[in-house]
């Protein structure tokens, strides 16, 4: 189908005015359809929404693959709808404990997925850098909200995060480490720089279907 058929189904059978230029902008990803026009889009090519998207990364992708109105992701998560799609025009999601728990769920997402659609990396990064240079235990509740994960979880992997960088630091630090204060600020700066990563290889193998 050429762009200009393309739009002219979505004008004649969704009553969508959309111009085959727009329909080019899409296809190269300078533009992007609305969650109505995704929508109708997939029934003009005869497929589901979610083959539309190469990969899902924000909350209304995720929505749109699972072929779920956001009023019924609303409804399951235990919010109104007004709400929910506050935050996903957002991009920030706010919803306690009990209600990404069950976006998890519903979503199927995994942990780096649901971190990555709730727009919660840097947040993650700034928590657990905290949590190894200074005390871990007060971050595992911050480290809780910010996580569909059981604390005691949580609490395995930031103690082994701690223990992995003072142990490096202390290495370092030591005759056989070499460098002194230079070479352990340069081991802190990297364990520190990919501790994200880190986090997510210890969180394998706890994390569990939702």
């Amino acid at each position: 189908m050429a762009p200009g058929h393309v739009a002219y189904g979505l004008s004649a059978q969704y009553g969508l005015p959309v111009t085959p230029e727009t329909v080019i902008a899409w296809e190269r990803g300078d533009m992007s359809p609305t969650s109505a026009e995704l929508t109708a889009l997939a029934g003009v090519l005869w497929c589901s929404p979610g083959e539309l998207l190469a990969r899902a990364t924000t909350l209304r992708e995720h929505r749109i693959a699972g072929g779920l109105a956001a009023d019924e992701l609303a409804r399951r998560v235990g919010m109104d709808a007004s709400s929910y799609l506050k935050m996903e025009e957002s991009g920030r999601w706010r919803g306690n404990e009990r209600q990404s728990a069950a976006l998890a769920e519903v979503l199927g997402l995994s942990l780096p997925e649901f971190v990555t659609a709730t727009g919660k990396e840097d947040a993650l990064a700034d928590v657990l850098r905290n949590a190894v240079t200074t005390r871990w235990q007060a971050y595992l509740r911050p480290l809780a909200k910010l996580l569909p994960v059981p604390k005691h979880h949580l609490e395995d992997i930031l103690e082994q995060l701690y223990n992995d960088y003072q142990s490096r630091m202390v290495a370092t630090l030591s005759w056989g480490g070499g460098g002194g204060q230079a070479g352990s600020g340069d081991a802190g700066r990297e364990f520190l720089a990919g501790i994200v990563a880190r986090f997510w290889d210890l969180a394998r193998g706890t994390e569990r279907d939702y």
